[in-house]
């Protein structure tokens, strides 16, 4: 299953494209608002189940935003992938990679402009966002994904000039300006995903591929991620986690790269979709 958010509506994606209004094809057992599909994941997991939804909507990339659009929490774990930590001057994580936030005003879309913050070095990090959907606090690693409403296409736009500035890395807060969290283009469900495990991803500036990766290379996996951070935090239907990105980025290379104005970045994970945005 894919749901949307198309026109700050909740919507069903079929297998053809074509939508239909959750709300008018549940008859207003659920609501319109996208983040509130999360809030009873069961019961609207079993009437979809059975449903057959008429398609009444006619889906533009336009009018698509992030299938989590105001979650209680985003959190984001850094250099969980050894090449990443290595292109950027870091050891790989010996034991946990870096959890941080991102702050939820910052979330976008999958296609439209990103205004560059002026003077800056803007960076790109494509990610496997997960989308939680059901409550997790102390979940061990085998029962994570049970916890996983599904996966999203995500980039940790991440501004670094800003990040390496003071004395200690401003990680949330040089990642957190307005549209630096897109997130989209629908969430897919687990059962629509081949290997849950072993996903691509990367991303591409001006057809040009700058990341190219695979999930299977995580030092902390999806569901041992979930099973960590739930050892603290009480993740909550709807919270979104921003997995880690791999090797690629523009920090790594030599010379350094950062978007400019006028370019336009496509980020893709394998089974679930593309974004694309512009830049100016």
């Amino acid at each position: 299953m894919r749901i949307a958010n198309h026109e700050g509506r909740a919507v069903i994606v079929g297998s053809d494209g074509k939508a239909a209004d959750i709300a008018t094809a549940s008859g207003g057992r659920f609501g319109p608002d996208p983040q509130g599909v999360y809030d009873d994941w069961d019961a609207f997991t079993a009437w979809a189940s059975t449903a057959v939804p008429v398609p009444d909507v006619e889906l533009g990339k336009a009018g698509l935003g992030s299938p989590s659009p105001a979650p209680s929490q985003v959190v984001a774990i850094g250099l969980n992938y050894a090449d990443h930590a290595a292109e950027t001057g870091f050891e790989p994580p010996e034991h946990l990679p870096p959890v941080f936030t991102k702050f939820a005003s910052s979330i976008t879309g999958p296609y439209g402009e990103i205004e560059l913050p002026d003077g800056g070095h803007t960076d790109w990090e494509v990610e496997v966002v997960v989308v939680i959907g059901r409550t997790a606090h102390r979940v061990t690693a085998d029962a994570a994904w049970d916890h996983v409403a599904g996966l999203s296409v995500g980039q940790d736009l991440s501004e670094r000039i800003l990040q390496f500035t003071g004395q200690a890395p401003q990680f949330g807060f040089a990642k957190s300006y307005p549209g630096f969290a897109p997130i989209g283009p629908w969430l897919v469900t687990l059962d629509e995903i081949a290997d849950r495990d072993d996903l691509a991803l990367g991303c591409s500036i001006d057809g040009e591929t700058v990341q190219s990766g695979r999930t299977s290379k995580l030092l902390y996996s999806i569901p041992r991620t979930i099973a960590k951070l739930s050892e603290v935090i009480t993740l909550r239907p709807g919270d979104v986690i921003f997995t880690g990105t791999p090797d690629g980025v523009g920090f790594g290379m030599s010379p350094q790269r950062f978007l400019r104005s006028g370019e336009t970045l496509r980020t893709w994970v394998e089974g679930i979709g593309e974004m694309e945005h512009r830049f100016y």
